[in-house]
């Protein structure tokens, strides 16, 4: 059996390993996180079937070429005219990052929920707060774009909160993978919302993507 792939604060993780491809690295440790057998092949090289069988240590030179061809699948898919899952899009230049519709699809097609794009770049403090509230919530992996005043300019990924018995968050700060440096950080609600968010040198929170809730 595979154990899970998880990520805290402070552990190492994959960097992306184009400048433009912050997204498509986000988007494929989102899928590591929700698909052990994936993540167990980026990590090893080795199929599902081999995790009970090998003592084999994973190779690091193996690990970026197996998680840099990955990024260019997720690109193809998020920028591409046809996008996750076949669907018809609008095409997207490769040199300036993942569009934020075509992330939402991908993230799609790794956790099997429908995802909506939330622009947050004209909210106010309060609503940008509400915004990290939104974030701190969520119980799956989402995305955040920040950058300047004027663009964005980065993607990173918000990891899944942890939960108490009664289901609400247990900690009072985000927990992000920044693809540039390859590390999970805290983002905590002061610098979110007066936008000194300072993630690879960007400060403004520009988008969410998240899971929509859940149909009664």
């Amino acid at each position: 059996m595979v154990a899970p792939f998880r990520l805290g604060v402070g552990d190492l993780a994959p960097r992306q390993q184009s400048p433009t491809t912050c997204g498509s690295a986000s988007l494929t440790v989102a899928r590591m996180l929700a698909d052990p057998a994936f993540a167990h092949w980026v990590r090893t090289g080795l199929p599902r079937e081999a995790a009970a069988v090998t003592t084999q240590a994973p190779d690091a030179g193996g690990v970026v070429s197996r998680f840099a061809a990955y990024e260019q699948v997720v690109a193809a898919r998020t920028n591409g005219l046809a996008g996750p899952g076949g669907r018809l899009q609008l095409p997207w230049p490769r040199s300036l990052g993942t569009p934020p519709w075509g992330a939402a699809r991908e993230l799609e097609l790794a956790l099997g929920r429908r995802h909506r794009v939330r622009w947050v770049r004209q909210r106010s403090t309060a609503g940008l707060g509400a915004a990290f509230n939104s974030l701190r919530s969520q119980a799956r992996p989402a995305l955040l774009y920040v950058g300047s005043p004027t663009l964005p300019r980065h993607v990173v990924l918000v990891l899944p909160a942890d939960r108490g018995r009664g289901g609400d968050a247990l900690t009072d700060h985000l927990t992000v993978y920044e693809p540039s440096a390859g590390r999970v950080l805290e983002v905590h609600r002061e610098p979110f919302a007066a936008r000194r968010l300072a993630l690879a040198g960007w400060d403004v929170p520009w988008a969410t993507v998240c899971a929509t809730p859940a149909s009664r």
